[in-house]
């Protein structure tokens, strides 16, 4: 069987950055059982787990670790790491140091007591800037700006992305906003949850987080309510069809509108329309009934 294990790994030679500068980086599927240390690094290091999975020991705290996870190695403190024996983990890493290092890293959820990151929502957007540097990789002091300036761009996912913190809750707000006008303006038309988190520029999975904390409902049950709201409307002021108010709203199949619609209304089409009719000052409530609200 063909040993399909490799390691990867840059070492910079010239670290003229004062500021921030790249140390190393590279990526690694690892042997059965590999490990490192006990040992210390007089640099920082964030390493991404890709695959598999692996123990980290710091602190005299054995962590076991699962694709998706974030560790990050302190300057100057005992570590060790080994990889899973059935399992063994793949990851991606950066090594660096500097005077911007330290503050930037006291700005995201990472401290030297829980120097871990469990599957975060954001891990994709940090391994594909893991992945921007080591395409960077490079000993020429152009290199080196452009090693740095992709690790910037990580460590501000971080900052971002921390727990909390005001530049998130304002971005996750933001980002509510924007997918909601969205609905609102194509509603009517076959759009689906990727499409809302390619328009935001996020994952599906921080899409249906920050929306599901903001408004208590999913993008795509907000898509629904949204498209009934709107066909209630229809229903009580035009004379179209079933049919074409099904097609109107977003719906290409009239009998999963008809089903849609009572599930979140109570009646079918027909019968709300029925009973709006009838009722002229009394209409039920689904052009009010639970949007989820809106962000304030």
């Amino acid at each position: 069987m063909q040993d399909t294990t490799f390691k990867l790994s840059n070492k910079v030679r010239d670290k003229s950055l004062t500021a921030l500068s790249v140390y190393n980086v590279g990526r690694q599927k690892c042997t059965r059982s590999y490990e490192w240390g006990p040992g210390i690094r007089d640099h920082y290091v964030i390493h991404y787990v890709s695959a598999g999975k692996g123990t980290y020991r710091t602190g005299g705290v054995t962590r076991t670790l699962t694709a998706g996870d974030i560790f990050l190695i302190y300057p100057d403190t005992e570590v060790h790491y080994q990889a899973d024996h059935s399992d063994p983990w793949s990851y991606e890493w950066v090594g660096f140091a500097g005077a911007d290092a330290g503050p930037i890293l006291k700005a995201t959820d990472f401290t030297p007591l829980e120097p871990v990151l469990y599957a975060p929502a954001f891990g994709g957007e940090i391994m594909a800037a893991l992945r921007r540097i080591n395409e960077d990789f490079g000993n020429s002091f152009s290199r080196a700006v452009s090693m740095t300036g992709n690790l910037y761009g990580l460590l501000s996912i971080l900052v971002r992305e921390r727990t909390g913190g005001e530049d998130r809750e304002d971005r996750d707000t933001e980002l509510v906003r924007r997918i909601i006008a969205y609905i609102d303006q194509w509603y009517s038309y076959p759009i689906s949850v990727e499409d809302m988190a390619s328009y935001a520029g996020v994952s599906r999975s921080t899409l249906f987080r920050v929306f599901t904390r903001h408004l208590g409902c999913s993008p795509k049950e907000y898509l629904e309510r949204c498209r009934i709201r709107r066909a209630s409307y229809l229903l009580r002021s035009t004379q179209l069809t079933i049919g074409a108010i099904s097609v109107s709203v977003g719906y290409d199949n009239g009998l999963y509108f008809s089903r849609a619609y009572k599930k979140l209304t109570g009646l079918s089409p027909s019968q709300y329309r029925r009973e709006s009719s009838a009722e002229p000052g009394g209409e039920r409530g689904p052009s009010e009934e639970g949007d989820g609200g809106r962000p304030e």
